[in-house]
């Protein structure tokens, strides 16, 4: 009996299988694209655990996300913001916080995009 890797899993599971590999790997960088994509809230707290147990000041782990949800759960050190490609404004998460208030527009507004 075949089966191939991943087919047939919810989102949740794809996601969980992401992290049991990352615990598997032991990465010293890791870059979560958009982890919290697709995930009901239980989902995302079984996902968010996991990337918490493997962060250590012997790795790094960038989460990279649209919405301050997924950061309720995985608190950051620091919190950048992309635009068009660069980064063009960097905090504590208190950003993320006033970025989930305010939106980006008060960004763009700031470095003239």
């Amino acid at each position: 009996y075949q089966r191939r890797v991943r087919v047939g899993f919810s989102g949740g599971e794809k996601k969980r299988n992401e992290i049991f590999q990352m615990a598997m790997l032991e990465p010293k960088l890791a870059i979560l694209d958009e982890t919290d994509s697709g995930l009901d809230i239980d989902a995302l707290r079984i996902v968010a655990n996991g990337v918490n147990k493997l962060k250590s000041k012997d790795n790094a782990v960038v989460v990279i996300t649209h919405y301050q949800r997924l950061l309720d759960y995985i608190v950051p050190d620091y919190v950048h913001v992309l635009l068009n490609g660069r980064i063009v404004k960097s905090g504590t998460k208190e950003l993320a916080h006033e970025l989930e208030e305010k939106g980006y527009d008060w960004i763009k507004e700031e470095v003239g995009a």
